[in-house]
């Protein structure tokens, strides 16, 4: 495992100008199958005021998990259980009697993540990253209907997007390209542990930019 961290940003706004909303969503553009093989997830979305001090905060920690998801109107609502994976490992989903189990994970292909579907059926599975106390990822990536037998694996980095659009939710799985650019993107492991970003709006323009205080 490369060496643990955690990420906290704060995003704040004051006096914007017109009321704005943010998405957050963990997207690395360069893989090849996404969207198609893999999806990312809506990790955050936060709307700032027209007028006034407004501020958001969002926490990643890079101690990645794979889940079974659970999805229901285009939303990944929960896990069924999980278990924490490093690069270069790999885990299998089984069942019996009606329980899911991941295997404890293994040395793997150096540079993925790899579960391999043992259930006897097709499944939704997510990779994600844990937090400090929670029990259950916060789910990144997700891989649908997932073939008995089958394996998907992913290479996960931390690249963060910001867009100024109020058409999803968190938790929503996102099957296309955004419509609106990213106003904003880095690679979160190359960000100090806490930083904090002013969410601004040329109002000649109309544009909105995210530079850090």
């Amino acid at each position: 495992m490369s060496r643990p961290f955690t990420r906290t940003l704060t995003f704040q706004s004051n006096d914007l100008g017109k009321e704005a909303t943010i998405m957050l969503a963990l997207i690395n553009g360069d893989l090849q199958g996404l969207y198609e093989d893999f999806f990312p997830i809506v990790w955050k979305v936060s709307t700032f005021g027209k007028t006034g001090a407004y501020r958001a905060q969002a926490t990643y920690t890079n101690q990645l998990a794979f889940s079974k998801a659970q999805v229901v109107n285009g939303n990944v609502i929960s896990a069924g259980t999980c278990v924490k994976i490093n690069d270069g490992e790999k885990t299998t989903l089984t069942r019996t009697n009606d329980v899911y189990h991941f295997s404890s994970a293994q040395a793997g292909t150096s540079g993925v993540l790899q579960a391999v579907n043992k259930t006897g059926a097709v499944q939704d599975l997510a990779v994600g990253f844990l937090n400090k106390g929670d029990l259950m990822p916060t789910p990144a990536l997700y891989f649908n209907e997932v073939g008995d037998e089958s394996s998907v694996k992913a290479q996960f980095t931390p690249i963060l997007r910001v867009y100024v659009t109020s058409d999803y939710q968190e938790t929503a799985i996102l099957r296309g390209a955004i419509d609106t650019p990213a106003i904003w993107m880095q690679d979160l492991a190359a960000l100090s542990e806490n930083t904090t970003w002013n969410l601004k709006r040329d109002a000649a323009t109309g544009h909105y930019t995210i530079v850090q205080a």
